[in-house]
């Protein structure tokens, strides 16, 4: 359980949001993602497993249940775009508060100035990806709940520190937190707490004063594996296995996945569409992709390929490619696609048993109903919804592949939920 500074209860969190008929205070979640990004361009809507590094906390913003409005702040028209795609409002930044050095106090205040009805800001930093809604729920619940005027995210390290010198006055660095005569175990010392950038969360009067007169201050302390800021950990692949294991996936995190649906033209093919000398059609797919239908089918999770009535491949081909990857095939024959809810009924199944693989604009109906869905990277599809798995790879190349590997960790990860609450704090 996370500590929240200043106190020893848990959090009990109000559901009511605020609203002028409710007298409630209105809660609003704020993320800044400028599109400058010196150190990694666009790092803000760059893929983190599969997800935009924003999206990540994004979802943990609408899925808390506790705040009224969820808002970017950016100046960047590719970032607009990704954030109103996963569900965010958009606060056009001016250019006076979108310099390289603007700092996050003057854009929140011209936030607030054109958000007259904000009573508190919960400012979240788009480069925390293991943010969980309970963090923000708990946190929240110290201002509305215990007074609190600002509360901000840390976490405790067991690091000696050394203070500087100037090597050329030869003197000796001191310890601040260290007596070396007595160097104490990791277990026996509880070590300091260091802000994590995770989250700030403000009382407007506060933030219209320019934090200069705050009144009750208080740390929430987050766990060191929810502690992951991309500003520091640029090592993305290393940032992508503590996410993998660590973020928060969604609703889809505790779905029983029974039946993964996947379309053949655009998913498990290329689309591309060979010709023989003879005149016969030829395709080709991947042996990975193979090879991840097979590892879902010993997980016991059904596979079937679709199709539609505008399925460039002869039914012919389609049957040979089914059979190669040794799945059922079902042939839609609506104009607008397959149709998945006759399929789910026959198979006694709800939309969250089911994941789903698209690529075509006829595809976002389901891609937006089932409980988890992928699409390839260079799906036309992909700019038009917030897939819960965007793949690195493309269409016939191991896309396909790479969305039954994460369907695995998921049902691994839901498996070992409550082993993860268990880590060896001692030893992390």
């Amino acid at each position: 359980m996370e500590s929240h500074g200043f106190t020893q209860s848990q959090a009990q969190v109000r559901s009511g949001v605020g609203s002028p008929s409710s007298g409630l205070p209105h809660r609003a979640a704020l993320i800044l993602a400028r599109g400058g990004s010196k150190g990694i361009p666009l790092k803000n809507i760059k893929n983190l497993a599969g997800v935009p590094l924003i999206g990540w906390v994004l979802r943990a913003a609408l899925d808390s249940g506790v705040v009224d409005s969820v808002w970017v702040s950016t100046d960047h028209d590719e970032i607009e775009r990704v954030a109103k795609v996963w569900g965010a409002k958009v606060h056009r930044r001016s250019p006076e508060v979108s310099k390289d050095d603007s700092s996050s106090l003057a854009t929140i205040q011209e936030f607030i100035r054109q958000r007259p009805e904000v009573d508190i800001v919960c400012h979240i930093q788009a480069t925390s990806p293991c943010l969980h809604p309970h963090h923000i729920r708990e946190a929240l619940q110290m201002i509305t709940g215990q007074g609190f005027d600002y509360v901000f995210s840390v976490v405790r390290r067991h690091q000696f520190r050394w203070v500087e010198v100037d090597k050329k006055e030869g003197k000796n660095p001191t310890s601040p937190n260290i007596d070396v005569a007595y160097r104490p175990r990791r277990q026996d010392w509880p070590g300091e707490l260091y802000e994590n950038g995770s989250f700030y969360f403000y009382k407007r009067k506060d933030l219209e004063n320019g934090l200069k007169q705050l009144g009750k201050i208080a740390y929430y302390e987050m766990l060191p594996e929810h502690s992951v800021d991309i500003d520091v950990d640029i090592d993305w692949p290393v940032a992508e296995q503590r996410v993998l294991r660590f973020g928060y996936f969604g609703r889809e995190e505790k779905a029983a996945v029974r039946l993964f649906l996947c379309k053949v033209s655009g998913c498990l093919t290329s689309s591309k569409i060979y010709m023989s000398v003879s005149g016969e059609d030829l395709v080709a797919f991947s042996a990975r992709d193979v090879a991840g239908v097979q590892m879902l089918k010993r997980e016991d999770i059904e596979v079937i390929l679709i199709s539609s009535v505008n399925e460039p491949l002869s039914r012919g081909l389609l049957e040979k490619v089914s059979q190669q990857a040794g799945c059922g095939l079902r042939i839609g024959e609506q104009q607008k696609g397959f149709d998945v809810e006759r399929l789910m009924k026959e198979k006694n199944l709800s939309w969250d048993e089911v994941a789903f693989m698209g690529s075509e604009a006829e595809d976002v109906e389901i891609l937006s109903q089932v409980g988890l869905n992928a699409v390839p990277c260079d799906a036309p599809v992909a700019d038009l919804i917030a897939a819960k798995y965007t793949c690195q790879r493309t269409a016939g190349h191991g896309a396909v592949r790479e969305f039954a590997e994460y369907i695995l960790t998921l049902k691994k990860k839901s498996s070992s939920h409550v082993n993860q609450d268990h880590i060896d704090r001692a030893h992390f």
